[in-house]
């Protein structure tokens, strides 16, 4: 809460400096005494450079300035001081026999807060000092406030700026398979029906691929479950490695298989991508001696890829590599197969009546 002006004035008295300007020492003397029995600090300087050599030294509260000096007059001391980021804020009063209109009005213009007219009266001077004190203390209170008031707004945009992060993180875990750090099948569902629905807008492909670990059962029971999970971890990373833009997506369908999704990607693109990801698991050479097939961890791999269509379900592409998948599996296992997708009236989305 704001101090009332008058306490403000009452308060500072014993703690306000003074810098008394002039290069007439007997107006130096007069205004010091006057200054002085009423509690404040005062100091002397005889010309525009001394004064400044003394606010390098020690910065006042408040200057009370002639502007008649030889050498530098009073505007120019001023200029200078409010040039200086470090002494511009100081109240500077001029106190001088020039009663000219444009002289006061160059006063104002240099930066002054007053004009005291010499030959100057004791209690005008102490009224319009206190005055410029108390409105200094009260301009540096709210400057404080300010300060304070900046710091809270940082901590706050800290704070949220670390539940954003904390929150984005909590994002990514909940649509990421913990065991293998990819996507998981609830992240999965979501992009493929996002997919579907983009691609069916843009008359694009969309392919899918599912894989299996070949005899992963046997794999578990020779190996023991921590190897299995060993394993499982390591498909991931080659299965992710192969995967080469960041707009197509990995994730653990379930158990050891697992799923890529391609957006616009032909069927001839994405077999690519199948036999990129067969000779990434080939060059883990991780042993598998319970296969029947190979002296080596294989994948199995069924692809499917269409242009979608918004009055069909994603589950018509899912259900083709499935197929192409289990295709896979009987003809031997460790190989690529692929199935079409067919658009059919039975499997077409009822449309939604309102009621």
């Amino acid at each position: 809460m704001t101090e009332p002006l008058s306490l403000v004035m009452q308060d500072s008295i014993l703690q306000d400096n003074i810098l008394v300007v002039d290069d007439t020492p007997e107006n130096l003397e007069l205004l010091e005494r006057v200054l002085a029995r009423k509690g404040f600090q005062v100091r002397r300087a005889g010309s525009g450079q001394a004064a400044l050599a003394q606010i390098q030294v020690q910065r006042p509260d408040l200057i009370l300035m002639d502007v008649c000096m030889p050498e530098m007059d009073g505007y120019a001391v001023c200029q200078v001081l409010k040039e200086d980021p470090a002494t511009r804020d100081i109240p500077i009063i001029f106190v001088s026999a020039l009663d000219e209109v444009l002289d006061k009005v160059q006063a104002f213009r240099v930066g002054g807060v007053d004009y005291i007219t010499k030959p100057f009266h004791a209690a005008e001077v102490i009224v319009r000092v206190d005055t410029h004190l108390a409105l200094r203390r009260l301009q540096q209170q709210l400057e404080r406030q300010n300060a304070r008031l900046r710091q809270e707004i940082s901590e706050r945009l800290a704070v949220e700026i670390a539940l954003q992060s904390a929150n984005q993180e909590l994002q990514r875990l909940a649509h990421m398979d913990g065991l293998t750090q990819v996507a998981n099948r609830r992240s999965f569902d979501c992009e493929l029906a996002q997919e579907w629905r983009r691609l069916a807008r843009e008359k694009l492909p969309l392919t899918l691929i599912l894989c299996d670990v070949d005899f992963f059962k046997t794999y578990n029971d020779t190996y023991g479950h921590q190897a299995g999970d060993d394993c499982l971890r390591n498909v991931a990373t080659a299965v992710s490695t192969a995967i080469k833009r960041p707009g197509d997506l990995v994730a653990r369908y379930g158990g050891e298989e697992f799923a890529i999704i391609l957006p616009n990607t032909p069927k001839a693109g994405a077999l690519h991508v199948a036999i990129a990801i067969k000779t990434a698991i080939r060059s883990l050479g991780m042993a598998h001696c319970g296969s029947a097939i190979s002296p080596y961890v294989t994948l199995s791999l069924g692809v499917a890829s269409v242009i979608p269509h918004i009055d069909f379900p994603p589950m018509l592409l899912l259900a083709a590599a499935d197929r192409a998948l289990y295709k896979a599996k009987l003809e031997g296992r460790n190989r690529i197969c692929s199935e079409e997708v067919y658009f059919r009236m039975e499997d077409a989305i009822a449309p939604v009546t309102e009621t």
